[in-house]
């Protein structure tokens, strides 16, 4: 069995109006596929649902104000020497990273990353919301957090 930590997450972030659901939840997933700490990288799987925080039309009555958009999930990080601290922090690097890289251009703001209860991955999460994973995941890390999804 392979060691590792899951973490319920949180990542909310601001994004362009016209901005496409799938695309965001591929972007957070693509990024935190490997994380690094202090020069060393770990392989990592996150699952989860992305949704708008706001309702459909509200940027747009702002005058094309950004929408709020977030994932809630779950974590799953390989190694036998995790904080979710730790994890949690590399992950953040890597998501602020990639939303700046792909969004920063149009304003948006630095994600909010964030552990969560796992009470609170079940009972926020919107039944609506799209269901996005690490594409092409150490499969190890992926039979380990299933469970949890």
């Amino acid at each position: 069995m392979l060691d590792s930590l899951i973490v319920p997450l949180l990542v909310t972030t601001d994004l362009p109006p016209e901005a496409d659901l799938a695309e965001f939840g591929e972007l957070l997933t693509d990024a935190t596929r490997t994380l690094d700490r202090q020069g060393s990288s770990y392989a990592a799987f996150l699952a989860g649902k992305v949704f708008w925080l706001d309702s459909p039309g509200s940027a747009e009555a702002k005058g094309g104000d950004l929408r709020f958009a977030a994932l809630i999930g779950y974590l799953a990080a390989s190694g036998p020497s995790h904080a979710a601290r730790e994890v949690v922090a590399d992950a953040r690097r890597a998501i602020s990273a990639a939303v700046d890289a792909r969004y920063g251009d149009v304003g948006a703001a630095t994600p909010a990353v964030m552990a969560i209860r796992v009470k609170d991955v079940r009972e926020r999460t919107p039944s609506p919301a799209l269901f996005v994973e690490t594409a092409d995941a150490l499969p190890e890390l992926v039979a380990v957090a299933k469970p949890y999804i």
